[in-house]
C-alpha cells in the first residue's frame, strides 16, 4: 500500500485462500477475540470482575508475584471502549502490515514485544513508589504507527498531512491530555512506546537518516573485519572478460560495513559479499 516488501525474512504465517495471513492479521484476530470475551464475561452476573485478574497492577507484581500481568494487560478491552477499540484495530491492521513488511516477521515480533513489555517493567519500578495500573493496548499501538511514520515519514496519510506531522500532533495532544489530568503512569507508557518504537526503527537502519546518531554508532562501532580492496584489472580468462563493475556492486556493501558494522547486511547482501569474496579468492590462485 505506501511501501514495498524489503525483508529478506517477510512471508506470510498460513494462507487463507489466496489470502495471505500475516503476524499483524493474527494479532488483529487475538484482540478481537479478547474484546468478544471481555464482552461475554461482563454481561455475565458474577463474572464481571474475572477482568480485573488480567489487568496491570504494580501492587500485584511486587505482593503476589503475578507476572503474567506484564503482557496480558495489552488483550483487557472493556466494553466501554470498543468504538476507539475498533478505530485502534484498524490502524493497526493497516499500519502493522506495512512495519511487517519492511522489518520482516522476526523483527516485527521483536518490535511488538518490547511494545508489549517494556512500560509495564518500568511501572513495576515506579509501583516502589506509587500504585500503578494499566488496561488495553492504545500505547502499544500507537507505537507501532510510530515506527510506521519513521519508516515512512513523507507519506501523507490525513488531508494530505506527511505521517511524521500526524505522529508528532498524535502525540502532542496524548501529552497534553495526561498532563492536564496528572496521569503520570499513563504518560509514562505514551513516550515509553514512542522512544521503543523510534529507537527500534533507528538502529534497524530503516528510519530517516540522523547525521549525529549514525556518528554516533560509527565512533563506538567494532572496526570492521573486511576491508576495502584495490580494484582488479580485468583479465583474459578462456577467451572471456571478468566484468569491470563487480568491484563497484560491492563497494556499497562494504562502505555499509564499515559504518555500521557486518550485523546490518540483509540476507541477499551477505550472499553478494560471499559470491564476491570467493571469486576474488579464485583469481588471486
Amino acid at each position: 500500500m505506501f511501501g514495498v516488501t524489503t525483508s529478506d525474512d517477510y512471508r506470510p504465517v498460513a494462507w487463507m485462500g489466496r489470502y495471505p495471513v500475516d503476524v499483524t492479521t493474527m494479532l488483529v484476530g487475538v484482540h478481537v477475540v479478547c474484546a468478544v470475551l471481555a464482552c461475554i464475561v461482563t454481561a455475565i452476573p458474577g463474572l464481571a470482575g474475572t477482568l480485573t485478574y488480567f489487568v496491570f497492577d504494580s501492587a500485584r507484581i511486587w505482593d503476589g508475584l503475578q507476572v503474567w500481568r506484564l503482557g496480558t494487560y495489552a488483550f483487557v478491552h472493556f466494553p466501554s471502549s470498543l468504538l476507539w477499540f475498533a478505530i485502534e484495530m484498524y490502524l493497526l491492521f493497516v499500519f502493522g502490515r506495512e512495519v511487517e513488511r519492511f522489518l520482516g516477521r522476526r523483527a516485527y515480533i521483536f518490535l511488538y514485544l518490547i511494545l508489549l513489555l517494556t512500560p509495564p517493567i518500568l511501572l513495576t519500578v515506579w509501583g516502589l513508589w506509587e500504585r500503578s495500573l494499566l488496561a488495553g493496548s492504545p500505547a502499544l499501538h500507537f507505537g507501532v504507527f510510530v515506527a510506521f511514520a519513521t519508516i515512512y515519514p513523507h507519506v501523507e496519510l490525513l488531508l494530505r498531512i506527511q505521517a511524521k506531522w500526524i505522529a508528532l500532533i498524535l502525540a502532542a495532544v496524548y501529552t497534553f491530555q495526561l498532563l492536564a489530568y496528572h496521569a503520570w503512569s499513563d504518560l509514562v507508557v505514551v513516550w515509553t512506546s514512542i522512544g521503543a518504537a523510534f529507537l527500534f526503527v533507528e538502529l534497524n537502519g530503516a528510519g530517516p537518516e540522523l547525521v549525529w546518531w549514525n556518528a554516533l554508532k560509527t565512533r563506538f562501532a567494532p572496526r570492521p573485519k573486511y576491508h576495502v580492496v584495490p580494484r582488479p584489472q580485468p583479465r583474459a580468462s578462456g577467451g572471456r572478460t571478468e566484468p569491470d563493475d563487480a568491484q563497484a556492486s560491492i563497494d556499497p556493501i562494504l562502505d555499509k560495513i564499515s559504518k555500521f558494522g557486518i550485523g546490518s547486511l540483509t540476507a541477499s547482501e551477505r550472499r553478494q559479499l560471499n559470491r564476491e569474496r570467493e571469486r576474488l579468492l579464485k583469481n588471486s590462485q
